[in-house]
């Protein structure tokens, strides 16, 4: 995948998957908008405030883009957010009526978007798109052991919470509990619970691997 479909791809994708996605969605949940907005506009905004905070705060990972706030790309949310939640629409199948169910899909959704973010975060750094300045990075290691170095943690963790999330509102939703006070309170826990699983287990493996939590750059000169 060269550098030219990379850029093209930031911006054609999310501007057709967005729209799609959301449509989508909402005709498998019949326009329940509750259900809709934790499928789809989870990972929009998980993909706006981790990589927001990796970028412009602890300076740990840079955009090499043409449209940047500070270091961040300020259509990353929807770049990320759109194609996950079209990824989440071609593995899901009917919705969970038990809890077997729920864990399923959350397999299914951690072992999915590790597996495609993987390969997306290694050519987007390869290409310069992304830089990462982790341990690998500092020790002049490829971009596959740069990438491996954070991304289970950030995308298969992300995508274990995000389909038990799914799971867990469709049972609510079948039992007619998802009312405005419980689908807040589980999109808040659900977004919170998202953030905070990738991060301590990428400290917990960065502490472990390398001495030191990884949350910022390990070179000066960056």
């Amino acid at each position: 995948m060269s550098k030219r479909v990379l850029e093209l791809y930031q911006y054609i994708a999310p501007a057709i998957l967005a729209p799609l996605s959301f449509w989508l969605w909402w005709r498998v949940y019949d326009g329940n908008i509750h259900l809709v907005l934790i499928a789809w506009l989870l990972p929009v905004l998980y993909a706006y405030i981790v990589p927001a905070v990796g970028t412009n705060y602890l300076k740990v990972w840079e955009f090499d883009t043409r449209f940047r706030v500070g270091r961040f790309r300020p259509h990353h949310g929807f770049v990320f957010g759109s194609a996950t939640a079209m990824i989440a629409w071609l593995c899901h199948t009917d919705p969970a009526t038990n809890y077997f169910d729920v864990f399923r899909y959350g397999f299914i959704m951690a072992a999915v978007l590790g597996f495609w973010n993987i390969i997306y975060d290694i050519k987007a750094i390869r290409n310069g798109i992304l830089k990462v300045y982790n341990q690998p990075w500092a020790d002049e290691r490829g971009a596959e052991a740069i990438t491996l170095d954070y991304a289970p943690w950030f995308f298969a963790g992300f995508g274990a919470i995000y389909g038990l999330s799914t799971g867990i509102a469709e049972l609510l939703a079948l039992n007619g509990v998802l009312t405005n006070g419980y689908f807040i309170i589980l999109f808040m826990a659900s977004l919170i619970v998202s953030m905070a699983v990738p991060v301590i287990g990428y400290r917990r493996h960065s502490f472990k691997a390398h001495g030191h939590s990884g949350c910022k750059p390990i070179r000066e000169d960056v």
